[in-house]
């Protein structure tokens, strides 16, 4: 027997619901706080109200980054099983049973049903091992320290510019010092954490030996594959937002574009890297020769060249083999 249970996560609740009866639909619902103290009362309330125990409770739930990390790392340890749910494919399936609500309450509904009804095709949730979140981690601090050095040294210029007084001047000095210091610190200790892990040094290496792929896309990369699962270059090309979609209308219609879905800083640094590629990587500079023959656009080929430097990176380190050029 098996209780079928969800939980919709924000940064301050939890809105959990039981599905009692999957033919009346009855149900039972709790709001708690998303807090340590919270987390150890949603086991105590599911425990108590099911009557089962923790290896008999499925809880279904779509991942939110940190706010629902902490939640799904507590419960696996407590022995619940645990189900993610794809957002897009939750939302189609809730449009299709005309369950698309605007209220938290009515989200955990929809996930408890749509855990019982997809509960053979809904993969487990395991956690990462610890060096794949600790790394995870680092890179997400040292990507918000280079936003906010971006920031500072926009705001140095526009005071430059205007003649701000001389305090102003040195303390945005000050701050994008202590910032780059703190950037390099971060970057190095980084570096040693993939050092002290043969598996995420073994990769870093491989990835090292493709033209175009430097240090902060290594680094990016590591991270990327420690933390998911890809079946083929293609599937992670879409989770990057690389794969090509027809502009529909305007001037550039006819014209493709990438779909730019999935974490924008990591397209950021591989838009850097494929310029780079595309002069230096032979596969990527054959690739962009054909792409302008045919008379794709410059940044369409750029954007082929972004697409193709990941699928090199799959690549590598799916066959754990030392980038050898396709083109000679």
């Amino acid at each position: 027997m098996k209780a079928f249970t969800s939980i919709d996560v924000s940064k301050d609740k939890l809105d959990v619901c039981w599905l009692r009866d999957v033919t009346t639909n009855k149900k039972k619902t709790k709001v708690l706080k998303n807090t340590s103290q919270g987390h150890e009362a949603l086991a105590e309330w599911l425990l108590k109200n099911t009557g089962l125990t923790p290896q008999e409770i499925v809880i279904t739930v779509e991942p939110t980054g940190v706010y629902s990390e902490p939640l799904m790392y507590f419960l696996h340890a407590k022995g619940f099983i645990l189900q993610q749910a794809n957002p897009g494919k939750a939302y189609k399936y809730a449009q299709a049973l005309d369950l698309v609500h605007k209220t938290d309450k009515s989200d955990s509904i929809m996930l408890a049903r749509y855990g019982h009804d997809r509960q053979y095709s809904l993969s487990h949730w395991q956690p990462e091992a610890k060096e794949f979140r600790e790394l995870r981690a680092m890179l997400r601090r040292l990507e918000a320290l280079e936003k906010d050095l971006q920031r500072e040294n926009n705001r140095f210029e526009a005071a430059d510019f205007s003649g701000a007084s001389k305090r102003v001047i040195e303390s945005l000095e000050n701050m994008i010092s202590a910032l780059k210091e703190e950037i390099d610190k971060l970057t190095e200790e980084i570096d040693d954490h993939i050092d002290r892990h043969p598996d995420l040094g073994k990769n870093r290496d491989l990835l090292l030996t493709i033209k175009g792929v430097g240090p902060v896309i290594s680094r990016i990369m590591v991270s990327l594959f420690a933390s998911k699962d890809f079946k083929d270059a293609k599937q992670l090309s879409a989770y990057l937002g690389l794969i090509p979609k027809m502009k529909e209308s305007g001037k550039r219609a006819g014209k493709t574009t990438l779909s730019k879905e999935g974490p924008g800083y990591i397209r950021e640094k591989l838009y850097m890297a494929a310029v780079v590629a595309s002069q230096h990587n032979p596969d990527i500079k054959a690739q962009k020769a054909r792409l302008l023959a045919k008379g794709k656009t410059k940044m369409e080929a750029l954007g082929a060249a972004m697409r193709k430097l990941a699928q090199i990176c799959f690549g590598v380190v799916k066959t754990q083999t030392n980038y050898q050029p396709q083109v000679t």
